[in-house]
């Protein structure tokens, strides 16, 4: 990619290996709610929603509002699975690293909350790559994921173009986001459909190590 400037990176799925925890802790809390709901269907029907958009949908298909604190018992339980659980992805570190040597500015814009983000990135020891600053979330944009809102503001907190910035992805929703925001867009598939992200309009990979001479960086 000519001109490089930033590369913007997801934090589920793709920095720490949190999808199967949280949809997992998510399964278990719609169940116990009266929707029984596997880990495959936690992860096909709500991975990379925000937070208020699945309990829309778990309502919908419940017919019933859920109880009024699950949301924050959710969170709960999925933050003390992460202390015991949560690990950084296979060369999350190591790629990171080579990329800021390189001289490219790195920044993490996720679909959570910053304090679920600052949390998954301290327990997994990339929380010193990635200081406050340069760490965004959707909860600050109007629109979350598939909207382009997050990397736009992303972008114009680091100071940088949209068509300079490269964005690594796990999810069909977070490539269509990048591409909307006119960014290139990088599917990490190792825990995903690539199939999926290649629809979206990403060029894909399965190992984070790969993605320095993806950019041109040696």
């Amino acid at each position: 990619m000519r001109d490089l400037q930033l590369v913007i990176f997801d934090c589920d799925g793709v920095l720490v290996d949190s999808e199967v925890i949280s949809n997992d802790v998510l399964a278990r809390s719609l169940t116990e709610q009266g929707l029984p709901t596997t880990l495959a269907e936690a992860r096909r029907d709500y991975q990379g929603l925000l937070l208020s958009d699945i309990d829309s949908r778990a309502q919908a298909k419940l017919g019933r509002p859920l109880a009024n604190d699950w949301l924050q018992r959710y969170e709960r339980d999925r933050a003390a699975v992460f202390r015991q659980e949560l690990r950084a992805v296979p060369s999350a570190a190591e790629t990171v690293k080579r990329i800021k040597a390189a001289g490219v500015p790195v920044c993490v814009a996720s679909q959570g909350k910053l304090q679920k983000t600052r949390l998954s990135l301290r327990l997994t020891k990339l929380d010193g790559l990635f200081p406050d600053e340069v760490l965004f979330s959707a909860y600050s944009v109007a629109r979350g994921k598939p909207h382009p809102d997050l990397f736009l503001h992303a972008a114009a907190r680091m100071e940088v173009e949209p068509s300079r910035c490269a964005v690594v992805e796990d999810t069909p929703s977070g490539v269509t986001a990048a591409v909307s925001a006119g960014m290139r867009a990088l599917g990490y598939a190792a825990d995903s459909d690539q199939t999926a992200l290649r629809r979206a309009g990403a060029e894909t990979l399965l190992a984070l190590d790969e993605l320095p001479a993806m950019l041109g960086i040696s």
